[in-house]
């Protein structure tokens, strides 16, 4: 079966720390732009991170300096480390793959645009709270 899963999110107090994972079965990933996604309660979809053999690592500007992604070829899985974690990080977070650039997928608009991903995962939830 080809398909993401997420796995790592969880509960975690402000300026703790989590690892997300997102493993791929049934494709090489590093043929893909993979993206991280969240929604959080009452917002819009936006674009987190994204990574790719091509464009190497990218983020957005509220994660930046924070939150790390990286890839395992030979576990064919991407990573987001993420520090020093805000309320405001509390979100589902999605991974997808992408047959684009990695600054495209960042910026894909919260209803997807013109873009369509080839793989979603099914999210995982992180929540940030004392």
């Amino acid at each position: 079966q080809l398909q993401l899963v997420e796995s790592g999110g969880g509960l975690v107090q402000p300026g703790g720390s989590l690892r997300l994972s997102c493993a791929a079965s049934g494709f090489t990933l590093d043929y893909y732009a993979i993206g991280w996604f969240r929604q959080a309660p009452g917002k819009e979809r936006e674009g987190v991170s994204c990574i790719s053999s091509s464009d190497g690592s990218i983020y957005a500007d509220s994660v930046k300096g924070r939150f790390t992604v990286s890839r395992d070829n030979a576990k064919n899985t991407v990573y987001l480390q993420m520090n020093s974690l805000k309320p405001e990080d509390t979100a589902i977070y999605y991974c997808a793959a992408y047959r684009l650039r990695c600054i495209v997928v960042i910026t894909i608009p919260p209803d997807g645009g013109l873009y369509q991903a080839d793989y979603w995962g099914q999210g995982t939830q992180v929540t940030v709270s004392s």
